[in-house]
């Protein structure tokens, strides 16, 4: 998990093979994110690791991997004013800080209340939190959808915290998850303003400086927790720990976006379900967790809302 759409609004594309190419990019970050918070719980099995720290080596390796992947990029040199200037530094302090809270929060959700629960609330939470902070802040309508998708995510969360028995659902771990969708809220309307007042950047640009902010944002954190692992299995924790910086990290950021810029805002959203459920199946199969009726029909109620909130909006961006 770690992805964000902050700053970027692509020009749709109709043609139908950059579109199926679209939905193959976002198929494959969405399975490829989910496969964070697993990897992520196999290196708190295996280590003393812990978020702070996680994070931090994620955000310096994928900046660093990113930074090296320039090189094979084209130069771009774009005038700027001092006002565009200004918006850009906080547009990447403002996202590096937000995706630090989004992530770390969300690892810490793994670990205390488990992979399926972590990621379903965090990725029920998120969509409704910008479409309220949206509202608030951007003047975005929400309508008779965004209430329901408030509703029916509000419900979901009842259940999952309310019909599960003590320690299934660990409240600790639902309000880090509740954190980290806030955190994932901030930056995405964060980067609508700046992207209203001329500050947009590339998804490239953005996600290098982000990640580079969240990397000396982490720092003192990971120092205090540990930065270097302690533990048997340091090979696997290494592999594992570089799989999160260049599959889920420097490969999977890149094709989310090109993905994004083929196919609608909303679509997008639908093709992303396809990461909490498989985060339910790989918390089950992997990691031996056991998912009650109550977790089932919470999620089920939190991804239905997010449907309904994804097909307004596509009725609301269709031309008239």
């Amino acid at each position: 998990m770690s992805k964000t759409a902050v700053a970027i609004t692509p020009a749709p594309v109709t043609a139908p093979r950059s579109v199926r190419r679209g939905l193959a990019c976002l198929a494959f970050a969405a399975i490829t994110w989910d496969t964070t918070g697993a990897t992520v719980d196999l290196v708190y099995r295996s280590s003393d690791l812990g978020p702070m720290a996680v994070s931090f080596w994620r955000f310096l390796t994928g900046a660093a991997l990113l930074l090296a992947a320039r090189a094979l990029r084209p130069a771009r040199n774009t005038p700027r004013t001092p006002q565009t200037l200004d918006r850009r530094v906080l547009l990447f302090t403002g996202t590096g800080i937000g995706l630090a809270v989004f992530q770390t929060a969300y690892f810490a959700a793994v670990q205390d209340t488990g992979l399926a629960v972590g990621t379903t609330v965090t990725l029920g939470a998120a969509p409704v939190f910008t479409a309220a902070g949206g509202r608030l802040f951007l003047g975005e309508r929400i309508g008779r959808a965004g209430l329901l998708a408030v509703a029916g995510t509000l419900a979901g969360l009842a259940v999952l915290v309310l019909g599960n028995q003590s320690g299934v659902v660990r409240p600790v771990g639902v309000g880090m998850a509740l954190l980290s969708a806030g955190g994932y809220a901030v930056s995405n309307i964060l980067g609508r303003w700046t992207g209203r007042h001329g500050a947009g950047e590339d998804p490239y640009t953005l996600m290098v400086w982000s990640f580079a902010v969240g990397a000396a944002v982490m720092l003192p954190l990971a120092l205090s927790e540990g930065l270097v692992p302690h533990t048997a299995h340091l090979g696997r924790v290494m592999l594992l720990m570089l799989y999160v910086a260049t599959v889920t990290t420097a490969l999977a950021y890149p094709l989310y976006f090109a993905g994004a810029g083929a196919v609608r805002a909303a679509t997008a959203s639908v093709v992303m379900l396809i990461e909490p459920v498989s985060a339910a199946v790989l918390a089950v199969l992997l990691l031996g967790e056991r998912l009650t009726p109550a977790t089932v029909i919470g999620t089920v109620l939190m991804l239905v809302a997010i449907t309904g909130l994804a097909v307004a909006e596509s009725r609301l961006d269709a031309p008239k």
